[in-house]
């Protein structure tokens, strides 16, 4: 008889809420442009695009989508662990956390 293991309930969770973020390209868009925020957005006055990330208001501009939908997609991204926000002099700062995708990854590799 052949026993299949199944997959720890985290790593399920953890695989759910990514895969669902993930489901969009506007999301996506913004993990890519996060992978080089120095490359992508304008200068920042109160935040290093290395250390903190983007600013929400040049992501929101940049997707080029009202500022509530695009504090919704980055919204799914911090709650999914993808993405870290990092509030700065009245601002917020958003930095991919490479960590958690690669968990993801390594999630994935074992399905």
């Amino acid at each position: 008889m052949s026993t299949t293991e199944a997959p720890a309930v985290p790593v399920i969770a953890l695989l759910e809420v990514a895969l669902k973020a993930l489901a969009s390209e506007r999301r996506l868009q913004i993990l890519d442009w996060l992978r080089d925020p120095a490359a992508h957005f304008p200068p920042q006055e109160h935040g290093d695009p290395v250390d903190h990330g983007a600013c929400n208001l040049f992501i929101v501009e940049k997707l080029g989508i009202s500022q509530p939908a695009g504090s919704r997609h980055l919204k799914v991204l911090v709650d999914s662990g993808l993405v870290v926000a990092t509030r700065r002099q009245g601002w917020t700062y958003y930095r991919r956390n490479e960590s958690q995708i690669a968990a993801v990854i390594a999630a994935l590799s074992k399905i």
